[in-house]
């Protein structure tokens, strides 16, 4: 009697066994991982998340903020800025100053930053000339299209006297 002997060591080769299993899961891993870090490296250069240098330094001028702020409403002036760009790039600021009766303000030192939301590299500091009475014009190259934060400040003798943040859209 022949005895038919069967061969119990062949594998299934699409069976899945705790290697495969393994090699799965740290595939999937290695992908997301390999995901984040792209995600991680593009976030970061394109803005780096820092608002101030030093949030300490933020904290302790805070309270003297503050007191500006107050002494800037208690003033009541009406300063209002106009920014056009040319086609090349090149912008012309105008600011116009009034104190709380509609006189002119002169003889302030005004200075203006155009500051770019998401590149810090593309800031561009303008300083305000005096042309007329009450009217502060400076220029300033190299303004892309898109959106600026636009912050004017009114020095006098030894303090800031104004300070104004606002944001303008320039279009191509």
């Amino acid at each position: 009697m022949a005895m038919m002997h069967s061969n119990t060591s062949q594998v299934d080769p699409k069976a899945f066994t705790g290697r495969t299993v393994l090699f799965w899961l740290m595939g999937f891993f290695a992908v997301i991982f390999a995901a984040n870090a792209v995600f991680i490296w593009l976030a970061l250069g394109s803005f780096p998340g820092v608002v101030v240098e030093s949030s300490y330094q933020a904290g302790q001028d805070y309270n003297q903020e503050i007191a500006n702020a107050r002494a800037q409403a208690e003033r009541n002036w009406q300063v209002k800025a106009d920014l056009s760009r040319s086609q090349g790039g090149s912008g012309f600021l105008k600011v116009h100053a009034r104190d709380s009766t509609g006189a002119p303000l002169t003889g302030l030192s005004f200075m203006a930053r155009l500051q770019n939301p998401t590149h810090d590299g593309d800031d561009v500091e303008v300083v305000l000339r005096e042309s007329e009475s009450g009217l502060y014009t400076g220029g300033a190259a190299g303004l892309s299209a898109g959106n600026w934060n636009v912050v004017i400040e009114a020095n006098g003798a030894d303090e800031r006297l104004f300070r104004s943040e606002s944001r303008i859209f320039l279009k191509e």
